[in-house]
């Protein structure tokens, strides 16, 4: 279901994904965050894509010139407002990654937390995100390590049982990808993939693994 963010798991029901009890989640989520940040510089513009309700922006403003999201859920764009409201420098509207947009180009671009995968973006739309990167810009795009499988799998059921996502068929489930009654299905990019994608971008690009938890694709743009 390409709209799920947009339609189910948004605005509070997305918040309350990352209220979770479990600290090796919490770990991943904070080192994904922290990889980024230390690579930040306060001069930049950045660009943050399927940003939600801002929970990634909010930990990056104090880091950069400026900071933007663009996400699907009118909900999610209306709560940042409000979660936002402390960081000048940041905002969030309302955009399909399918059909991104922007009159200047960003010094960073940001698709973390598997958003590749929640978005289903194909080469056409990577092509359109790479477009709005400035020359000599980065983008970065993060996964799930499969190092990571069994804690993410607990993440999800943890999400299943506070009702946000439909019960998991197990029998559906496996490889790193997670599949809920109700049409949910979460897919990943493993390292394979980051470094064929790579390739075929034709940018100098790294693959790289944090925390045993994320693997990043890093793409960064010749002046």
């Amino acid at each position: 279901m390409d709209n799920y963010y947009a339609e189910k798991l948004n605005s509070q029901m997305l918040f309350k994904v990352y209220e979770t009890q479990i600290p090796r989640v919490r770990q991943y989520l904070k080192a994904e965050i922290d990889f980024v940040k230390k690579n930040l510089l306060n001069t930049q513009s950045v660009l943050e894509l399927g940003a939600g309700y801002g929970r990634i922006i909010k930990e990056l403003a104090p880091c950069c010139r400026s900071i933007v999201g663009i996400d699907i859920s009118t909900e999610s764009v209306e709560l940042s407002k409000d979660y936002l409201k402390d960081c000048p420098n940041a905002s969030i509207v309302e955009m399909d990654v399918q059909h991104i947009h922007f009159s200047k180009p960003f010094n960073v671009i940001l698709c973390m937390q598997n958003g590749l995968s929640a978005m289903r973006a194909d080469s056409a739309v990577i092509h359109k995100i790479l477009d709005n990167v400035a020359p000599g810009g980065t983008a970065y795009f993060s996964s799930y390590s499969t190092k990571f499988w069994d804690t993410r799998l607990k993440w999800f059921e943890e999400q299943a049982s506070k009702g946000l996502l439909g019960e998991i068929d197990y029998a559906k489930t496996k490889d790193g990808v997670i599949v809920c009654n109700g049409g949910f299905k979460a897919t990943f990019h493993s390292s394979e993939d980051f470094e064929k994608i790579g390739e075929e971008l034709g940018y100098p690009y790294e693959v790289q693994e944090v925390d045993d938890s994320s693997m990043f694709l890093i793409v960064h743009k010749p002046n």
